[in-house]
């Protein structure tokens, strides 16, 4: 765990000391966006929800990269709208080493395919050689000004779900319009509560931070437990970015937040409609595939020695996402 500072590279955990002990997580740092390629007799592409007009970045086949984690649940996000969309031809992708101990994220023994880097804050300086802040996953990166075009794993998903559709020639959608008001509202008290609030329980140093978070996350889950035992999905009667954001977390819940972060008044498998939901959208597709519970573990438990001085990954628990869920009567 650590940052860099003006391009130096620092070894140092949250300093919760000046929060009160709450933890705050930085914002992303990179915010550019691609769009789509131009349209017959050089017409512009229509824009996409946050797209800069302005910006250099065109959707193109082979241009991008996107550097991710298995265990980490913001990079996941990315990685299964990559698989939904049909990216995988396009946008090439490099797996971190679960392990991200003095040096931050690391590469394993292949290393960076781009330019052999050992470590992913070198990625980050040879974009910005002064720069300063947390060095995060996702990261999607252009081969072609050899620079981050973003580090903000809630708009990549947005740019992978429109940008590259014409080269694809897959137009689902999981940002309709129709229901962008309520997905937005969803996506709000469950990043705050839920994404974020497993971490703002599990890093906090004092008491009362870590009840605060405790007590706002597990009112979240209730309520989503109640409103998915009248519905299949988050919002209106089909698969959105909502379901995604919050299926990275809750598959993670009981291998790791339960313990490993305290958040130990129910585990997921005790909520039967949260349960059922995620096996739904485990099951959908090809998502099976993104998800890696032995690296989850690993990265969390060996990696955040703040809260896991003996580094030992616990054996449990046993979980099985394979079993039957029934909710597609839900509609």
């Amino acid at each position: 765990m650590g940052r860099l500072v003006d391009g130096i590279w620092k070894d140092e955990w949250y300093d919760t000391g000046r929060t009160g002990g709450r933890f705050e997580r930085e914002d992303a740092k990179f915010e550019g966006w691609i769009k789509p390629p131009p349209t017959e007799a050089g017409a512009q592409p229509v824009a996409q929800t946050g797209a800069d007009e302005d910006t250099p970045f065109i959707a193109e086949a082979g241009r991008y990269h996107l550097y991710v984690s298995l265990a980490c649940p913001w990079a996941h996000r990315t990685i299964i709208f990559r698989q939904l969309k049909e990216l995988e031809p396009l946008i090439g992708m490099t797996v971190v080493h679960p392990h991200m101990l003095e040096n931050g994220w690391a590469f394993d023994e292949e290393g960076d395919p781009l330019y052999a880097l050992p470590y992913l804050h070198a990625l980050y300086t040879k974009a910005v050689s002064d720069y300063s802040g947390r060095v995060t996953v996702p990261v999607l990166w252009d081969k072609q000004t050899e620079t981050i075009v973003n580090n903000e794993s809630a708009q990549i998903i947005r740019i992978f779900n429109k940008a590259f559709n014409d080269l694809t020639g897959n137009r689902d959608d999981y940002y309709p319009k129709a229901l962008r008001a309520e997905i937005d509202a969803i996506n709000q008290r469950v990043y705050h509560t839920v994404n974020n609030g497993v971490y703002k329980a599990g890093f906090a140093t004092e008491q009362a931070p870590y009840e605060a978070a405790f007590a706002a996350l597990f009112e979240t889950l209730d309520f989503l437990e109640g409103r998915l035992a009248r519905q299949r999905y988050l919002v209106g009667g089909q698969m959105t970015e909502a379901d995604i954001r919050l299926f990275t977390t809750l598959i993670r819940f009981d291998a790791v937040y339960y313990g490993h972060f305290k958040t130990n008044l129910r585990r997921i498998a005790d909520y039967p409609n949260l349960s059922a939901y995620v096996r739904d959208i485990y099951q959908t597709g090809a998502i099976a595939r993104t998800v890696d519970i032995a690296q989850i573990k690993a990265h969390y438990y060996v990696s955040q020695k703040k809260v896991n001085p003996t580094q030992i990954v616990p054996l449990g628990p046993t979980l099985d996402f394979t079993e039957p869920h029934e909710r597609a009567e839900l509609g």
